[in-house]
This record gives structure tokens, sequence and C-alpha cells, in this order.
């Protein structure tokens, strides 16, 4: 049979229908591509367009694909249109999170919510609109992170923020006072973890007709500033990248599909 050499690709991450599966993981950081692949079998990769990393593996006998979106809402929310506008219809965002509240560093954050501070959640949704994960999908991920039992999780409400040193790490000097109302919003709503691009998955996710959820570990403390170290940094990716490909075959999300 002749290649259909009519089929388009997506725009930026260069993939077309048959390069993804129904499932997919975004990850930050390109580097965890390769390393996620490694949790796969079959591994097919999408040549790397824009510097966006695309791989499509299975687990199980499910096609899973991760794609890499680098850093930010924006960029971000355009890797879950393409990949939505594929066929691709459940999205776990993986990677990590500022703890916040009694997470500790090197536990799992599960977002529930999440409070809208970035501004590309705006361009989908008035301001008034929740950004929620989908319970389906975050029921899997409770049911696969309580299998596992490799670490403390915690589920509740994260908030998304557009300006790393704007708005969540305070350098020395006049901006310092950047930092306190981070502090205040965790102080005020219960916050568990702040990132650069939950909030605005979540309402893309749920404007598009995707199920959408927001899977993180905790690396850096919010006052001291302290990091997780690299060895614990391994093997909580380890973990994470367990999780993520676990729960996207759970059982619950073939039989709603």
């Amino acid at each position: 049979m002749a290649e259909n050499t009519s089929e388009k690709s997506a725009w930026y991450i260069g993939a077309t229908p048959r390069d993804v599966g129904d499932v997919a993981i975004l990850i930050g950081d390109p580097a965890r591509v390769e390393r996620i692949a490694a949790h796969l079998d079959d591994v097919h990769r999408v040549p790397v367009n824009r510097g966006l990393q695309t791989i499509t593996g299975t687990r199980g006998g499910t096609r899973i694909t991760a794609t890499a979106f680098g850093m930010g809402a924006p960029i971000a929310a355009v890797v879950l249109e393409e990949l939505r506008a594929l066929g691709v219809h459940t999205f776990v965002r993986i990677g990590t999170a500022m703890a916040a509240g009694a997470v500790q560093l090197g536990d799992f954050v599960l977002a529930e919510a999440a409070l809208r501070r970035e501004g590309t959640s705006d361009s989908y949704a008035p301001p008034g609109y929740p950004a929620v994960s989908d319970t389906t999908l975050n029921a899997a991920i409770t049911a696969t992170l309580h299998a596992q039992a490799t670490r403390r999780h915690h589920t509740g409400v994260f908030a998304s923020y557009d300006g790393f040193y704007s708005q969540m790490f305070a350098l020395p000097g006049s901006r310092s006072r950047v930092r306190e109302e981070l502090l205040d919003d965790i102080a005020r709503f219960g916050l568990i973890a702040a990132d650069m691009e939950t909030s605005a998955l979540l309402v893309a996710g749920r404007m598009l007709g995707a199920r959408t959820s927001s899977l993180c570990v905790a690396t850096v403390d919010p006052v001291s500033q302290e990091k997780l170290d690299a060895g614990r940094m391994a093997a909580a990716e380890h973990d994470l990248f367990e999780a993520a490909i676990s729960a996207l075959c759970h059982p619950t999300l073939k039989e709603t599909r």
C-alpha cells in the first residue's frame, strides 16, 4: 500500500497522527525525554523541531507519547493543543515544582486544581473559570501512587506563575519583595506547590475536551531556596516516570474512554 504523503504534521512538534498514542506525558526538560524512553518499549522518535522532542512507546499494549515543551505556560499549551489535534485525549504534566505547606523535598504533589497566576489560561477562558484536574485521571494517578508506595505524596491546589524571577524566586536587592507575594499566596490559599504551567494546562485541556492533570516532585523550598540534590532527584525522577506511565495504563482510564 502506498504511503499517505498528504498526512499533515503538527506545526511545531512536527508529529503526525500516526506518531502519537491516545495518552501523553508532557515534560518540561528535554533531557528527560530520552530518560523516559528507557521506561517504554518499541520507542518511536519524531525528529526534533524548534527544540521540541516527541517520542511514542508502549507499556502493556498502551501507546504513550511524551513531548518536552521546555519551560513556561505558553509553549506548554502549544504542545497540548497540537497533540490534542492529533488525537491525544489524556495528558499528565510531570516535572518539578516548588514545595509549599507541609510538602517536603522529594515528595510528590498531585494537582486537584490550580490558582491561575499565569496569563496563558486567560486566552482560553475568563479569569473566573476554574483550573481543575480531571477526576477520573486523578483517581488513576492516586491509585497508582498508593500501589507503588515509593514515596510520600500530597494532593491539593497548585499555583502557576509566568515570572520565575519576578514572581517566584527572589533575587537580591530591591526585587526581594516579590517572593513575599508568593509566600502570601501559599499561606492564604493553602497551596501545596507552585510551578509555571499547571493552571494553564488544566484550563486549556478542559476547554479542548481532554483529560488533564499535573504530577510533580517537589524540588525546592520557597523560603530557604534549598534544592533537592542530584542523587535524590534521579531517584525521584525514576519513580515519577513509573507513576505517570502506570497511571496512563490504568484500567479505569480504558474503561471510560
